[in-house]
């Protein structure tokens, strides 16, 4: 079996079910476990990524109602690595390649199946692990692999219940700013947690910064798609130019966490389940084997310091 995975979670899954080596290609995102990067990528974004988070959305906006790819798509690359499957996503146009960008590529597949996973909730993550391990013939690895990740997240449930529930606001993007959803509900639940502003298995939308302030909430975790710690900390000025940013409950409290968005809060692999309990971590100081404070989130800039 040969697989292209252009999708960092699909990456992780097979790795996973122990069939890494299956792999021959990857996603420019595809960085987890370590070694994948070492396979040829297949995908690149079509733009400049470093630019502020608001020159991103401006340019996906742009690109989105232009009918221009938001990814460019290696298709000799991949006719080249002769895959019998080809791992995309369909629940977001912007988050990754799509089957959509792979035949807008013209790639010639010469036969290889297409597996788009869409994952909007974490039962969704759950039934992708199994349409991944179906498609590679590792079915029973798969049922066990998801056990293993329901029985990792009651965990997380069982850990924190008796604790106090503190109101929470995620956000996955800083210029607009996105309320996270999807998953991300579902992750502050388990993690016993009040989500505010965003609804499991629905899209992140962009919201009003008045909406935020109006919901005040005690912590404020701060993970932008796509960036890992280090950027994420970056967004703190940006955040920090609002009017609204400095009158917040959570940063008059020292309670902004920023966070890996890109390995954690926004992959829809085998992480989500590690990210309920960072979650966990961040609103409880509860810490699931090694701390993942200063790794995968830390705090932000305490009241009173420059």
């Amino acid at each position: 079996m040969r697989v292209v995975s252009l999708l960092a979670s699909g990456t992780e899954i097979v790795c996973a079910l122990g069939a890494g080596d299956w792999l021959v290609g990857r996603s420019h995102e595809c960085d987890n476990p370590e070694w994948v990067r070492r396979l040829p990528p297949c995908s690149e974004p079509a733009f400049d990524i470093h630019v502020s988070s608001g020159a991103i959305d401006a340019e996906v906006r742009r690109r989105m109602r232009a009918g221009e790819p938001l990814y460019v798509i290696h298709a000799d690359r991949i006719r080249e690595l002769a895959p019998d499957l080809v791992i995309a996503q369909e629940h977001c146009e912007v988050c990754a390649v799509t089957p959509g960008d792979v035949a807008r590529a013209n790639c010639d597949l010469g036969g290889a199946q297409v597996l788009p996973l869409s994952a909007g909730t974490l039962e969704g993550i759950f039934e992708g692990i199994g349409q991944v391990a179906a498609a590679i013939g590792l079915e029973e690895k798969g049922r066990e692999l998801v056990r293993c990740e329901r029985a990792r997240l009651e965990a997380v449930r069982s850990r924190t219940a008796g604790l106090r529930r503190p109101s929470v606001v995620m956000l996955e993007w800083t210029d607009p700013v996105f309320c996270m959803a999807n998953w991300g509900p579902e992750l502050v639940e388990a993690a016993n947690g009040e989500m505010l502003l965003g609804s499991a298995g629905q899209h992140s939308t962009a919201r009003d910064g008045s909406q935020v302030a109006e919901a005040d909430p005690e912590v404020l975790i701060v993970a932008p798609c796509g960036f890992g710690l280090e950027r994420a900390l970056e967004e703190r000025a940006v955040l920090e130019r609002y009017p609204w940013w400095s009158g917040l409950r959570a940063v008059r409290g020292g309670k902004v966490a920023f966070a890996d968005g890109n390995l954690f809060f926004n992959r829809s692999g085998m992480t989500a389940v590690q990210t309920a309990e960072i979650i966990a971590e961040i609103l409880h100081g509860v810490p699931f084997g090694a701390k993942m404070e200063g790794r995968a989130w830390t705090w932000g800039r305490p009241p009173g310091l420059p």
